[in-house]
């Protein structure tokens, strides 16, 4: 941008020719045609200024290049396309606006990729490259962002030859996407690690005892967030038991995701001795509240005790579960609602249901119900008034409950959960503790 800057010190001649700066005919905007001149190269200022406005407008490569190609032809007419770099090689054309009979061969492209250089502020070199042949004017501009190339802008137009003028504002356009197209490269890293973090963070739960059948999906809330404090756990009890958990750390990013692992971590430590749910809450909250930097977050417990078929709860500042019958009708299980986590204030109680074998009990995050705008007894209407088909395996469960609550396009992360007792049969229906 410096480079262009500095080339538009000197004055343009109306055929776009530089003129010195101490005057000549016609070098001001006061002589003969100088109205003219002034508003033309005011209409150009705001067009350029739309154009520039009008690239970079999200975090994904593919779209900068489009908006890139759009603006170019916005600008000046003609076609546009850019060519990206994949290596030492072009991938061909790309992001085409306008019709393509007009670009040049995409060799010649690629072959100014390989080369792309960023010429030093006021050297005579112009930042891009002529095309010699056919009709009209073609140039290819290099999409250059410090010592890294990412392809080229390739402009072509039938009739009219180029002018500098001209050039120098494509090679502008090409600055600012190449800038854009710098920062969705790092932001492609970032949440690629993010993403690894997210399924370490989120690796596979604890084993359940083979008289439970579970499933556990997570849902991201899109690039938008890049990891979050959402996460379900299952741990091995004595007696056949397990102790199903989902919980929520309030916020989102980074931070959330570094306390959804410390408040598992803790569970882990404290399901071990075996308490009932809602003494193990109230030595999370515990916890919890000793760490100021703790952010808080709602949790739900579930034992579950097949031989006996029993099901105790309880909830921090958590939504309720939703058991799902024989005959495939849904309903909401009432639970006392704790404070959240990490407040300090305590208050737990528990409460015990039946579970009959083939029954299957949800566990979810509030991202899989709410709507913004909506009463959240609403949102819970919804799901309960789900009907399921009696047989259907507890991943299928899942998957059915994803679709039609449209989870994918969620406003929030989501995480769930479902389990579905069975009466094994067998000197092998003794639990154990192990995990």
């Amino acid at each position: 941008m410096a480079r262009w800057i500095q080339s538009r010190r000197r004055p343009l001649t109306a055929d776009g020719d530089h003129r010195p700066a101490d005057g000549g005919p016609g070098a001001g905007l006061d002589g003969p045609g100088g109205a003219g001149r002034a508003a033309k190269a005011a209409a150009r200022l705001s067009d350029l200024r739309e154009g520039l406005g009008g690239i970079g407008t999200t975090l994904d490569a593919d779209t900068t290049c489009t908006e890139l190609a759009r603006a170019a032809v916005g600008l000046l007419g003609g076609a546009a396309a850019v060519l990206r770099r994949t290596g030492d090689a072009g991938s061909g054309y790309g992001a085409i606006v306008g019709d393509p009979a007009l670009l040049p061969d995409a060799r010649w492209a690629a072959a100014t990729a390989r080369e792309a250089k960023t010429p030093a502020a006021g050297t005579p070199t112009a930042p891009w490259l002529e095309h010699p042949g056919g009709s009209g004017a073609a140039l290819s501009a290099p999409l250059t962002s410090g010592d890294d190339a990412y392809g080229v802008l390739v402009w072509a137009r039938s009739g009219e030859p180029l002018e500098r003028a001209e050039g120098e504002l494509l090679a502008l356009l090409a600055e600012r996407a190449a800038s854009h197209l710098r920062h969705a490269r790092d932001y492609e890293q970032v949440s690629r690690t993010a993403g690894d973090l997210q399924r370490a963070l989120l690796a596979e739960p604890g084993r359940p005892h083979p008289n439970l059948d579970v499933a556990i999906r997570y849902q991201p809330a899109g690039r938008s967030t890049l990891v979050g404090g959402d996460w379900c756990e299952t741990v091995r009890l004595h007696f056949g038991r397990t102790l199903l958990v989902v919980g929520d750390v309030m916020g989102h990013g980074l931070e959330s995701a570094v306390d959804m692992s410390a408040y598992r971590s803790s569970l882990r430590y404290i399901a071990s001795a075996d308490l009932p749910p809602h003494r193990v809450l109230r030595q999370m909250d515990d916890i919890a509240s000793g760490e100021d930097d703790r952010r808080p977050a709602t949790c739900l417990l579930a034992r579950v005790d097949p031989g006996r078929g029993q099901l105790t709860l309880a909830s921090a500042g958590h939504l309720p579960p939703v058991l799902i019958g024989l005959d495939g009708a849904a309903r909401l299980l009432p639970v006392p609602v704790g404070p959240p986590l990490g407040t300090g204030l305590g208050g737990y109680e528990s409460a015990t249901h039946r579970v009959a074998p083939g029954e299957t009990l949800v566990l979810f995050t509030d991202g899989l119900v709410e709507h913004r705008g909506e009463d959240i007894d609403h949102s819970l209407a919804r799901l309960a008034a789900l009907r399921f088909t009696a047989g259907d395996a507890v991943d299928a469960v899942l998957e059915s409950i994803l679709g039609r609550l449209d989870a994918r396009h969620a406003e929030d992360d989501v995480a769930i959960l479902a389990a579905r007792p069975h009466v094994r049969q067998g000197p092998k229906a003794e639990g154990t503790a192990g995990r």
